[in-house]
């Protein structure tokens, strides 16, 4: 009953820029964590950049100073400004969201399906 409702992706030129967003509706407590992951063909899943309840950011080396995350706490929504893409940035793109239902209670996690980034000349 959690969703992830996903948006952006496409293509684009090498050193140009996209915005991923992405939105968490339902029933939830305290959202812990949201931001996003990709898997690039042939590779396992990894962490692109999350936010948590306190603000703080969590980015894989190789898009520090190109990426950026912004939270919107209110309406449970991130944004991932992309700059200066790379080739290797190419991947589906997921967004992921950690969050708690009611209290007490533990951990829950939501995947949205996925948006397709491709740079390519």
């Amino acid at each position: 009953q959690v969703q992830l409702v996903e948006s952006g992706g496409g293509l684009m030129q090498p050193g140009g820029s996209l915005r991923l967003s992405c939105a968490a509706s339902g029933r939830i407590y305290s959202l812990i964590r949201l931001g996003w992951y990709r898997q690039a063909p042939g590779m396992q899943r990894e962490l692109v950049a999350t936010v948590d309840t306190d603000g703080i950011t969590n980015y894989v080396e190789s898009v520090k100073g190109r990426f950026t995350l912004s939270k919107n706490g209110t309406r449970n929504t991130v944004s991932l400004q992309m700059n200066n893409l790379k080739p290797e940035d190419t991947a589906v793109y997921y967004c992921y969201a950690q969050y708690m239902a009611g209290v007490p209670g533990g951990y829950r996690a939501v995947w949205g399906q996925g948006t397709l980034v491709t740079v390519s000349s």
